[in-house]
């Protein structure tokens, strides 16, 4: 079978194939990933989920491209690039990948519309072209109004949603989000889960990593690792 198509005859976003990572801490040797498959589409709506310790975060970490195997391949937008260098996973992480973490990691001292276009910065773009983009992804997020404000000046939910902004800047084909919600209270956390419902409707693809199974319900898939393997998968969902 070609590596560019799968069964259905469709090219998947991402294609990952008996993906294996040893860490090795002085003498002792762990399998935080033994053999992975899986394969995502565009447009899909997937939650991993797992315990503590269980690989979960090592997967994110190899999606996202921080991270490379010792075995198996990674295929992306049909490149195959579990074999690629550092620079060039840079380069690709910053187009392919964006990334929204619990945290936020947002600059304090920078207003919400200078927070957004960093990433943009980081890739070489005019400042005409930042603006423009970093307004559009405040708008897609519904804070054009707070453009001008800083982080300190704004609730954790806009926080987030500066965040999402941040991650949507540069139009990534993956929108990799690890525990969104985790330091949001359960009402602005559900309002942030109605925004990437609102994403994905739109064509984001979205992937989730999370422990929390109200956060997962909303996805359209969900992923289970145990032990550094898939436990189960509720299958890949036909669009």
């Amino acid at each position: 079978m070609d590596q560019q198509t799968d069964q259905s005859g469709q090219k998947p976003l991402i294609r990952i194939e008996n993906l294996g990572r040893t860490y090795r801490l002085g003498e002792t040797t762990i399998d935080a990933l033994r053999s992975v498959d899986l394969t995502v589409q565009v447009n899909e709506y997937l939650a991993i989920m797992g315990p503590s310790g269980s690989g979960k975060t090592t997967l994110m970490n190899m999606i996202g491209l921080l991270d490379t195997p010792d075995r198996g391949e990674y295929w992306l937008n049909g490149e195959l690039v579990s074999e690629l260098g550092d620079s060039r996973l840079a380069k690709l992480r910053n187009r392919e990948i964006g990334f929204v973490f619990q945290t936020f990691n947002l600059l304090n001292r920078a207003n919400a519309l200078h927070n957004v276009e960093m990433p943009l910065i980081y890739a070489g773009f005019g400042r005409k072209e930042r603006l423009s983009r970093a307004d559009h992804a405040l708008e897609q997020v519904g804070l054009a109004d707070r453009a001008k404000h800083r982080p300190v000046e704004m609730s954790g939910g806009q926080r987030q949603r500066v965040a999402i902004a941040r991650a949507l800047v540069t139009q990534p084909s993956i929108l990799l989000a690890d525990e969104p919600t985790g330091n949001l209270d359960s009402a602005t956390g559900a309002d942030i889960m109605s925004l990437f419902d609102q994403l994905q409707k739109a064509g984001q693809t979205i992937i989730l990593v999370t422990h929390e199974a109200s956060v997962a319900a909303h996805a359209d898939r969900e992923v289970h690792i145990l032990d550094g393997t898939i436990a189960s998968d509720t299958g890949a969902v036909v669009h």
